[in-house]
């Protein structure tokens, strides 16, 4: 096990793990600590604790100090000075006519280094305006291209839950989010109720695709065939939350004389009190498995030889069927 101090230098910022030497530090406490980018002012996230040493990268760099007053003066005078600085670059931007974004800028707390955000389409060939920003700030220049939710991230503003945006407010990474995990939770696959302010679905998505996976498990799909203690049915809706599934009993099967017969009175039951069909997939997979003979060298070669995005198709096409 291994001590190491977390240290954030934003509100909803990664932690970062410090060696804390022998300082007496608790969480909220302002420290000074020597980052890959410089002399930075940061806070401690948590207390000092112990964590395995496969958990860290060392050799963990330690904490130089703890901030004092004058520290913190100066770390406010370099927040003041970010407006004036954006407002320089955005100049020098306009001079060379090029297609980017300013989003934010940020100096260490040593004042060697001034970080511009900006955000573009594609490259940018910025290597004149880096001379331009040197001539004028007298310290390095670093231009760094990030993504729509960073420049979210950084910007902050509302949801369209009425809150303030998670990535600003609290959330330290971005999690991968899919569509899958709109479909399982039943909502509108609209992209402009799904998506965030940024353009890309919301994080909140995530939070609680697990819980609904977990819930998910035996429930059947809508339009499938269920046996329930009232005979056969079929499956109108699905609550997962509820465990609750609405159904319309089958009063007449389907010939070829006359089409099917539903109840017009709905039935709600529980995932443990319906039976399921078996699933037809499985039993393909299954009965094409007892029936595969060996496969021949040749067709071991043939498949080598299909390139990366050729079983990519073929998976699509077998999750399609």
């Amino acid at each position: 096990m291994v001590k190491v101090a977390g240290v954030r230098f934003k509100a909803a910022g990664k932690v970062y793990y410090f060696d804390p030497a022998q300082l007496e530090l608790a969480a909220g406490d302002n420290v000074i600590v020597e980052t890959a980018r410089g002399v930075e002012f940061g806070m401690l996230a948590a207390d000092v604790m112990e964590v395995e040493e496969d958990d860290i990268i060392a050799p963990l760099k330690p904490i130089l100090r703890k901030a004092t007053e004058a520290d913190a003066v100066r770390h406010e005078e370099n927040l003041k000075k970010k407006e004036r600085a954006l407002q320089l670059c955005q100049e020098k931007v306009d001079k060379h006519g090029l297609e980017m974004k300013l989003v934010d800028v940020e100096y260490t707390f040593d004042n060697s280094k001034v970080i511009f955000y900006f955000t573009a389409d594609g490259r940018v060939d910025f290597r004149e305006l880096v001379k331009d920003l040197a001539g004028v700030f007298k310290m390095r220049i670093e231009l760094r291209q990030i993504g729509v939710r960073d420049e979210t991230k950084m910007m902050g503003g509302i949801g369209s839950c009425g809150r303030e945006l998670c990535c600003h407010a609290w959330l330290p990474d971005f999690e991968p989010v899919s569509i899958k995990m709109a479909k399982v939770q039943n909502l509108s696959l609209n992209p402009i109720k799904i998506s965030g302010i940024c353009g890309r679905l919301m994080c909140c998505l995530q939070y609680e695709n697990e819980t609904y996976c977990h819930l998910k498990k035996g429930m059947p799909d809508v339009g499938e065939r269920i046996t329930t203690r009232d005979g056969k049915a079929v499956v109108m809706d699905v609550n997962i939350l509820e465990n609750k599934i609405k159904t319309r009993l089958v009063l007449e099967e389907k010939t070829d004389a006359k089409p099917e017969k539903l109840s017009t009175e709905y039935y709600i039951y529980g995932k443990e009190e319906i039976q399921r069909a078996p699933n037809k997939r499985q039993d393909k997979g299954q009965m094409a498995k007892k029936g595969k003979k060996k496969a021949s060298p040749m067709a071991d070669a043939d498949l080598t030889a299909m390139s990366e995005s050729d079983l990519q198709a073929q998976a699509d096409l077998l999750e399609l069927e």
